[in-house]
């Protein structure tokens, strides 16, 4: 089965340094295959025939402390699971200079449509939606500064979610199909 990991909080602002390729190797040597990594924020696609995603999670998070000594978190997506992510992102968003869209995926203690009522987003500045699995957001970027999402950092909410611009969420897609 095609699966991405979404690594939290890694190559961000020169903390919690890790290389791609010494992290594609790592992941070899957990046992996973096909290993695709995209870009340097902690993107991983790999297939693995046999293991649940709580077992994938676990190997890869005790892998990475192992290696690198870093206690990072691993959010694990099947192909279908973030094919539907994927898919809910309205056509028109864009990640430019006229718009910034983001996926917040949840971690699973946060997983509800309820999560929408921790966000304090401006419904006539943002565009706030909840699909399984992550929230989506976007707003016009004369307009971010008085976003109410960038409240979300230092919350207990924001350590349970790991963030992506729309821009990677559709590569990621895109190259998961290819497996």
């Amino acid at each position: 089965m095609v699966y991405v990991a979404l690594l939290r909080g890694i190559n961000v602002g020169g903390n919690n340094k890790i290389d791609m390729k010494m992290l594609k190797r790592m992941f070899e040597e957990a046992g996973m295959t096909a290993v695709k990594t995209y870009i340097n924020s902690g993107n991983i696609i790999f297939t693995d025939a046999s293991r649940s995603k709580k077992g994938i999670t676990a190997i890869l998070e005790e892998a990475i402390f192992t290696h690198f000594g870093l206690r990072i978190k691993v959010l694990v997506y099947s192909f279908e699971e973030f094919r539907v992510i994927a898919e809910a992102i309205p056509a028109e968003w864009t990640n430019d200079d006229a718009m910034k869209s983001d996926v917040l995926f949840l971690w699973e203690e946060v997983n509800a449509e309820s999560v929408l009522d921790g966000l304090t987003a401006k419904p006539e500045i943002d565009s706030v939606y909840y699909v399984q699995g992550a929230v989506l957001w976007s707003v016009d970027r004369d307009k971010a500064t008085r976003s109410g999402m960038a409240k979300i950092i230092g919350t207990p909410l924001y350590k349970l979610v790991t963030i992506r611009n729309i821009n990677t969420v559709r590569k990621l897609y895109e190259l998961m199909q290819v497996e």
